[in-house]
């Protein structure tokens, strides 16, 4: 039998990128942290995490642990909530980048509103940025979007590839600027992408600026631009756009949850744990 003190600092470290932050998470030192793990892998008899000085990697029996680790944590977390529940009643707010709004998470917050059935659950769909000016104002409870450079403290939950996607059938033009489709301003995918062009010198131009994912997306398929997308973002006829493209490469995204003070610690915790179990397996 796991201990599910164990797991939790086995996830942590995973979902934080290591252990530090892992620590800072959990309220526990760096050294508590470790020996969880040691004791963790001791158990099983297998290496979980491959180290270096710099980061931390899963090993293939990692990888498999950690399915089973964090269903293991939210079976236990609703068990626990479901037998010592009271009559919760109040609001919770959530405010949803758009590349996150689809049936995966909608399933989580119905999942929600039906174990709560006397919290009042509503959500905004957005752009992170606007989402986090909303989130300071009070007039959100939880924000959960993806972000690329921000030091603004949050529950990281999971990371992937920012990638410039473009027509399945369609190539670059070296002799021609790079025809770009962005959503307005502030917007972290926007940011990045251009950041990383300036960088590597890379002549662009902006042919469409569009608040919606499905616009952006519509342009690279038909090969009027290309965007830069979360990897899993990718539709029929999109396709990643290689790298001898000349293109430069983009930094992961952080889907990170923020909390404003005051917001139910419990129920978004919980919250926090079933989204981040619905996104673990993201193909």
């Amino acid at each position: 039998m796991f201990d599910t003190v164990l797991l939790r600092s086995f996830v942590a470290i995973v979902q934080e990128g290591g252990f530090t932050n892992a620590a800072l998470r959990l309220n526990l030192t760096q050294s508590a942290v470790s020996a969880h793990l040691r004791r963790l892998e001791k158990q099983i008899g297998r290496d979980l995490l491959a180290r270096t000085t710099r980061s931390v990697a899963l090993t293939p029996d990692g990888e498999l642990l950690l399915g089973y680790a964090r269903a293991i944590l939210a079976l236990n977390h609703d068990a626990r909530a479901q037998l010592s529940r009271g009559p919760s009643e109040g609001v919770v707010r959530v405010g949803l980048s758009e590349d996150l709004a689809g049936p995966r998470l909608m399933n989580v917050m119905q999942a929600f509103a039906v174990r709560y059935p006397r919290i009042e659950f509503s959500a905004r769909v957005g752009i992170p940025a606007e989402l986090l000016h909303s989130l300071d104002q009070l007039e959100l409870d939880v924000v959960i979007g993806g972000r690329c450079h921000d030091a603004r403290p949050g529950r990281v939950m999971w990371r992937e590839p920012l990638v410039w996607a473009g027509a399945e059938w369609a190539s670059l033009a070296s002799h021609l600027p790079v025809p770009l489709a962005l959503s307005p301003e502030p917007c972290p995918y926007r940011e990045a992408a251009l950041a990383a062009l300036a960088r590597a010198g890379v002549d662009y131009r902006i042919v469409l600026v569009c608040a919606s994912g499905a616009g952006l997306c519509a342009a690279a398929q038909a090969g009027f631009a290309v965007t830069p997308i979360t990897q899993t973002q990718l539709i029929n006829g999109l396709r990643v756009i290689p790298p001898d493209a000349g293109l430069p490469a983009l930094p992961d995204v952080e889907f990170t949850m923020f909390a404003a003070a005051g917001a139910s610690a419990d129920v978004v915790d919980e919250l926090g744990d079933a989204i981040a179990l619905a996104f673990a397996h993201k193909g």
